[in-house]
Formats: C-alpha cells, structure tokens, sequence
C-alpha cells in the first residue's frame, strides 16, 4: 500500500462518515481531497468522486430506510429526476474547462453554506418541524 492508497482510504472514511450523519453524499469531501491532495483535475475529480460515491450513498441509505428516516415516494422521485439531471450535468461538465468547473462546485457550495447558515442562526427550538411519517419500502 502507498501513500496515496492510504491517503483515499482516509478519505474514504472521512467521506462515509460525513455521507451517514450528515447526508451529502461524500462528494463534498471526495472533490477537494482528490482535486487539491491527489492533484487531479476538477473533472476528473469529480468522476471519481461519483463513482466512489456509488456504494457509500448505498449503504448510508439503506440504513435510514432500515431506521425509518426516508420518505420513499420523494426519494424515488429525487433519484428519478437526479439520474436525468446527472446525465445532463456530466456531459456539461465534461466540456467545461476544469478551472471554470472548479469556480462553479466552488461557488455552489459557497452559496448553500451561506443559506444554511442563515437558517441555522435564525432557528430557534419552538420552529422545529413536525417529521414526515415514514412510510415503508414498496
């Protein structure tokens, strides 16, 4: 094992921790640790990241279904629309220049930082949400 191998299975680790408690898929900690620890283009980056993300996203999501915390019809719905978006999205991404794609991922989690952020300073604990009910898997 080289040091780059142990370098991806921390990243791994780092991305699956974040994947389970906070559900972003890992792809906010596979991007960066590939683009700026590996060295690799912004696309190439984020191909990898994609497809690391295949089992990480897996397994983190059949846990919450396990523990009733998804909603399955918009699930399926979200990943209906995401696999149209994905195409879509790839194939722009593939033609951008990786400087350009790397401002765009850069600027998109700059600016849903900043709405969370937001929310997360004007939330008080009287405006917490009623939960969905779970519904059970098809």
């Amino acid at each position: 094992m080289t040091w780059a191998d142990a370098a991806a299975v921390v990243g791994g680790l780092v991305a699956g921790v974040l994947s389970g408690a906070v559900g972003i898929g890992g792809g906010l900690a596979f991007v960066p640790i590939l683009a700026i620890g590996f060295r690799v283009s912004q696309t190439v980056a984020q191909g990898t990241s994609l497809a690391a993300i295949v089992p990480t996203a897996l397994v983190g999501g059949i846990t919450h279904l396990r523990q009733g915390n998804a909603v399955v019809d918009a699930a399926a719905w979200c990943g209906a629309a995401g696999v149209v978006g994905a195409i879509g999205g790839a194939l722009i991404a593939v033609h951008l220049q990786a400087g350009l794609l790397a401002r765009v991922f850069g600027a998109f989690y700059i600016f849903a930082a900043l709405v969370m952020l937001r929310r997360a300073l004007a939330f008080t604990p009287a405006q917490v949400p009623e939960e969905a009910p779970p519904t059970s898997p098809s």
